[in-house]
């Protein structure tokens, strides 16, 4: 599936389609059979009563929760033969069928915004995002975001496996984060970049924060579950398993600055969940310089003007080419002033 396109409503064609079927014995699967509309069977052997739409999350990289939940609203996912629904429980036996549904164009959304490009080939692209742009539109960010760029510069030519919404995004960044991301121009490059960010094993993603208040000690692993804030819903937070995901970050200072007790900290992560480094770092209690929803006021805020979080460096292999990628993103002015505090580290080889 490549291009701009709007998943079409229409009923789902089970009958017509099923002998494409590619059929999972195992209870994780991650292959779409191939054609307009590939569908993939699972054949559930073991499952602890999930919901649908999280069990499905959980083993097909190539989806997106959300996306599963607007596929079962449209009636493209069943069980046993029968229209799925949200709350569906998963039970020993159940056989799962999925269709991803026939693309049609959608038009005027493509946008002539200027995009910092890092690398690009028939297959990817990898750019610097802006601290600002908004990745996909939303409600209230209908235009002006990265896929209305993306569309543009693209000519249309993106992965479709994410929907009409976020064609070709494999992964996201806060608005006001900037850096390193990599987007999918290819069907096969989207599913080999999902996985790899499941899996973490080939995908590295290094981050430069500034923080309020200097964590201690300067160089731990920060090893937590991550899930929604009892009360604040717009809020992540640390929370006791089971409740949320596992959640891990490497973190070392890099410099300080001892007048205004902030730091410059280095992230590595594991894994990646919603606002990780931000509730991670919240937590040691040095929230990051100007965020809105885990920090606090400060004159350091007022002066850099923005959520000091940068994806520096992005390193995964090539879908296509199966060689190493490295890539890194010019470090933002505003961070200047710790930077120059202290040598940063070198490119690992």
């Amino acid at each position: 599936m490549r291009g701009n396109r709007r998943y079409s409503l229409c009923v789902p064609a089970w009958a017509y389609r099923i002998q494409t079927t590619t059929t999972c014995k195992l209870e994780t699967c991650s292959a779409f059979s191939p054609g307009e509309n590939p569908l993939v069977e699972i054949h559930v052997e073991n499952s602890p009563g999930e919901r649908i739409d999280a069990f499905l999350a959980a083993r097909l990289a190539e989806l997106s929760r959300s996306r599963i939940q607007t596929l079962i609203r449209q009636q493209f996912i069943q069980i046993n033969g029968h229209p799925a629904k949200p709350r569906d429980a998963v039970k020993l036996g159940d056989k799962i069928t999925i269709v991803l549904p026939e693309a049609v164009p959608l038009d005027n959304v493509a946008q002539d915004i200027a995009l910092e490009i890092l690398f690009e080939d028939d297959d990817l692209l990898v750019l610097n995002k802006a601290s600002g742009m908004v990745v996909h539109p939303a409600p209230g960010n209908p235009d002006g975001t990265l896929v209305n760029a993306l569309l543009h510069h693209c000519k249309g030519k993106l992965s479709g496996i994410g929907g009409v919404e976020r064609p070709g995004i494999v992964h996201r960044l806060d608005k006001d984060t900037s850096g390193c991301l990599v987007v999918a121009k290819s069907d096969i490059a989207h599913q080999s970049l999902v996985t790899q960010f499941a899996e973490r094993s080939t995908m590295e993603k290094i981050y430069l924060a500034v923080t309020q208040g200097i964590p201690k000690p300067a160089k731990d692993t920060i090893f937590t579950h991550i899930g929604r804030h009892p009360v604040n819903r717009q809020k992540m937070a640390v929370v006791n398993p089971p409740g949320g995901k596992t959640a891990i970050t490497d973190y070392e200072i890099l410099s300080t600055d001892a007048a205004n007790l902030t730091a410059l900290i280095v992230c590595h992560l594991h894994t990646g969940r919603t606002h990780q480094i931000r509730v991670h770092l919240h937590h040691k209690g040095a929230p990051l310089v100007g965020d809105p929803i885990y920090g606090k006021p400060s004159k350091t805020s007022e002066e850099t003007g923005r959520l000091m979080l940068h994806a520096w460096r992005l390193s995964f292999i090539h879908p296509v080419t199966g060689k190493r990628h490295r890539f890194e993103a010019t470090i933002p002015h505003e961070f200047k002033p710790w930077t120059e505090l202290s040598p940063l580290p070198p490119i690992t080889s």
